[in-house]
């Protein structure tokens, strides 16, 4: 698909059908994050790949926005092998992170699946449901499916403030 098809199309679903993920795509849609860039290429990310009834049943524990997406991948980086900037009050975790899910989200779009970015939920809380490892952070869940009947954008998903509002040239 063309990219700016891809991004004005795109929206976050809320309502997913039973009809799976195939696998093709679902690993199209993971070279896509492994793809992403981060900073000094230190490649932190860690995604996990939530399908199986007892994984999902563990996601729906710590939030309850699946919409019944029958695969979600948990974007996490490892906090250990990040990149701190200048001046030592940031690192790259978090956007590394968030650039990785949103290559994620938009691969998934151009495949024909659907998604949601989800952040309602304690990231620690979920870390500990799934038994990750202690250096690692959750940034995001990503659900991914079809669509069920009816589902679509929200009313308002067309609606954006011109440039002139968000834009400032120096």
């Amino acid at each position: 698909m063309e990219f700016t098809k891809v991004v004005a199309e795109r929206y976050s679903c809320k309502n997913f059908s039973t009809r799976k993920v195939e696998a093709e795509k679902l690993t199209e849609i993971l070279e896509a994050g492994r793809l992403a860039p981060t900073a000094k290429n230190f490649q932190e990310q860690r995604i996990y790949v939530l399908q199986s009834e007892e994984s999902l049943a563990k996601l729906d524990k710590v939030t309850p926005c699946r919409y019944g997406a029958p695969t979600c991948l948990v974007v996490a980086f490892d906090k250990n092998s990040v990149f701190t900037y200048p001046g030592g009050k940031r690192d790259s975790g978090v956007e590394d992170a968030a650039i990785v899910a949103t290559h994620l989200m938009l691969a998934a779009a151009n495949a024909g699946v659907d998604s949601c970015w989800l952040n309602f939920f304690d990231p620690d809380e979920l870390a500990k449901e799934l038994g990750l490892p202690e250096n690692e952070e959750v940034l995001m869940i990503l659900d991914l499916g079809y669509a069920a009947e009816g589902a679509g954008p929200l009313a308002n998903h067309g609606s954006r403030k011109p440039l002139s509002e968000t834009v400032a040239y120096l």
